[in-house]
């Protein structure tokens, strides 16, 4: 029954039975004749059928509830299995926020050099589809701002605090600051992530309690976009200060702190960014792997007193 779960698990994802077949590398008729072999097995319906694929019936996505369990238990026990036979193994996959992907190279570099049996797929994604793809079994864990995480359905590790500055060419004038106000942020002609993306609604919030309107003038959902923008010397982009790190060692850019309140130019909290993982016990072997290192970097930097 595993494997007709494992298709249903498809089609509920893809919502299309030409593209789950393609998918799990089987025919489309062959795909009809599982589900409705697995139908007759559990004695409900499960799809609403015409001449396309029309959605789960109720019980269909009770079942979907059901095998999306059962589907990552079996894998969990072939993981398990495969690296008491031959050690770490297999593919990761790992969705991340793109305001995150520079940074991601930190966990992923460590973990490599100590699994090297391990592949690892780094995929761009919003904080939504991380949540969504890893409760779907689509991802296998995420790097996300942890606070759109729900509490119930995954586990949580902090990585790092993301704090903002404003990305400008370093001979704009304001450059020269030791920091700015959202206010002025707000001022300033704006290149800003899409408004599908977490990043920009944290944006957005800030510039909102200061009493600045949102209103930029190009949007994009790639921080290429909004750095090669930026450096035309006509736009300015608020990016997390990592980030902006990774973008003004050639000198052509700066990045200026942002703060709340120009009297007092201490940095803000920031927004916790972490790792997230389908709340599981136990997790598979390699995202056992990953928990640990990710614990072991919030410690060092707890210890060594950095964000």
């Amino acid at each position: 029954m595993i494997d007709k779960l494992e298709m249903f698990i498809a089609l509920a994802n893809e919502k299309h039975f030409g593209r789950a077949a393609e998918v799990i590398g089987v025919t489309q008729p062959t795909l009809s004749s599982a589900m409705k072999q697995l139908e007759d097995q559990l004695g409900v319906q499960l799809i609403h059928r015409g001449s396309r694929y029309q959605g789960l019936t109720p019980e269909g996505e009770r079942a979907l509830d059901w095998a999306l369990r059962i589907v990552a238990d079996a894998r969990a026990l072939k993981a398990d299995m495969r690296t008491a036979r031959s050690g770490l193994s297999g593919n990761l996959r790992l969705g991340v926020i793109p305001t995150a992907l520079p940074m991601v190279v930190d966990l992923v570099a460590p973990f490599t050099e100590k699994h090297p049996k391990v592949r690892v797929s780094i995929l761009s994604r919003t904080s939504a589809e991380i949540l969504e793809q890893i409760e779907r079994l689509e991802l296998d864990a995420g790097i996300t701002y942890l606070e759109t995480a729900p509490a119930r359905r995954v586990e949580v590790r902090p990585l790092y605090l993301e704090t903002y500055c404003l990305l400008m060419r370093a001979d704009t004038p304001l450059a020269q600051r030791p920091y700015l106000t959202w206010t002025e942020v707000g001022q300033q002609p704006l290149c800003l992530l899409s408004s599908d993306m977490q990043n920009r609604r944290i944006v957005d919030r800030h510039l909102t309690a200061a009493g600045a309107a949102s209103a930029p003038m190009v949007e994009s959902n790639s921080i290429i976009v909004l750095v090669s923008h930026v450096q035309t010397g006509r736009w300015m982009s608020v990016v997390p200060a990592k980030l902006a790190d990774h973008f003004v060692t050639r000198r052509e850019l700066a990045a200026v702190p942002i703060v709340a309140d120009a009297q007092d130019d201490a940095p803000e909290p920031g927004q916790q960014v972490g790792l997230v993982v389908a709340q599981r016990d136990p997790h598979t072997p390699m995202l056992q792997a990953l928990i640990d290192l990710a614990e072991a970097m919030a410690r060092k930097r707890a210890g060594s007193g950095t964000a």
